[in-house]
């Protein structure tokens, strides 16, 4: 993607929990991506789920095993992420910057996360880019690279799915 795909930076409140509105309806890419992150750092993985189409299809291209590389299906993947509050506790957001493109569909973010691995101690510091698109006010596609090799060590064995 080229610099003149990216058209602003959105500063954005913090949006309601998806089961207390309709979902993503009447946001944009960049809103609903930003409702999406909000919603999964409060642990709230039923309505992060929510905000995802039936069909969603979400990809992890780097993560260490290859059947989670790929999940089709809000069923899906909230089977892999729901347990996912309870083995890494998040603690702070030090960085998170959403980014609209000239594609009303698609937005992008750069954020990391702070916190542990509740199980062995570990510290979980981890930085992510973030690719979403939208149709209908709720996820299409999530595509999500981080690195590997730090969520293992981090992780110690440990899983979540």
């Amino acid at each position: 993607m080229t610099q003149d795909h990216l058209t602003s930076d959105v500063t954005l409140a913090t949006a309601a929990p998806a089961h207390t509105q309709e979902a993503g309806e009447g946001l944009t890419a960049a809103q609903l991506l930003k409702r999406s992150l909000d919603t999964f750092l409060a642990k709230d993985i039923k309505g992060w789920a929510e905000l995802c189409d039936e069909n969603v299809v979400v990809e992890f291209p780097f993560a260490p095993d290859v059947a989670t590389r790929k999940l089709v299906g809000r069923a899906a993947i909230y089977e892999y992420l729901k347990n996912y509050p309870s083995v890494i506790d998040v603690q702070r957001t030090p960085t998170l910057k959403i980014i609209a493109t000239d594609d009303p569909s698609m937005a992008i973010a750069e954020w990391s996360v702070s916190g542990r691995v509740i199980s062995n101690g570990n510290p979980y510091e981890m930085s992510y880019a973030t690719f979403v698109t939208v149709k209908d006010g709720l996820i299409v596609n999530y595509r999500e690279y981080w690195d590997p090799m730090a969520f293992m060590a981090a992780m110690s064995g440990a899983k979540f799915w």
